[in-house]
């Protein structure tokens, strides 16, 4: 194993949130879907959760 697969293997730290950025709750956009359709720049996107409870974001 080299040092850059031991890097990747650990788990990831969450990214701190700035003093400015919004957090907005998952439930509150899905409101009890497990899919949403967004709006950006004219493009459709269909966000969903897995069964796993993971997000996917799909153009």
């Amino acid at each position: 194993m080299t040092p850059n697969d031991t890097d990747t293997a650990r788990p990831s730290q969450p990214t701190p949130i700035g003093q400015n950025q919004r957090v907005v709750e998952s439930r509150d956009l899905f409101r009890g879907d497990s899919e949403i359709l967004i709006s950006h720049d004219g493009t459709i996107y269909r966000m969903r959760i897995t069964r796993q409870g993971k997000l996917i974001l799909n153009k």
